[in-house]
């Protein structure tokens, strides 16, 4: 094999498993979310219902939408994140606290919530860090 076809196969396992890492489907949301956030160095509190077995894709998306987040959270950054189901919906509640602000991939996140029939709106303001709220429809 070429090295260009590894380094094609790594980029492919890589961004694979920020889409739906394989620790979302055998661990659970909330292991994967916790995971993500020691691998990102951010303190943060999560709570998930644990209860609920959340639809793969509605996990995918809540799963990437914190990743974002976390990802491009400032240096000495804390953060938390709530996930719930109200009604007929996922709750997804990202607060990410830091003196700077980060640019954030809203497009993405966006595009990954409004293709399953969610909003989502960020709230973000220098010094006192962004805010990230998303509702999902279970079904559609």
């Amino acid at each position: 094999m070429g090295r260009e076809v590894q380094l094609a196969l790594e980029e492919t396992a890589k961004l694979a498993h920020r889409i739906y890492p394989p620790l979302l489907e055998a661990g659970g949301l909330g292991a994967a979310l916790r995971a993500a956030a020691v691998s990102a160095g951010v303190p943060t509190l999560i709570e998930v219902e644990t209860a609920t077995r959340y639809p793969p894709e509605i996990a995918g998306a809540v799963y990437f939408c914190c990743l974002e987040v976390l990802e491009r959270a400032g240096e000495g950054a804390r953060a938390t994140i709530g996930v719930r189901v109200e009604g007929d919906a996922v709750l997804l509640e990202i607060a990410e606290h830091s003196a700077v602000t980060s640019g954030y991939a809203l497009g993405d996140m966006a595009d990954r919530v409004s293709a399953l029939g969610g909003r989502l709106i960020l709230e973000s303001e220098p010094g006192r860090g962004t805010r990230v709220s998303a509702s999902l429809p279970l079904s559609r």
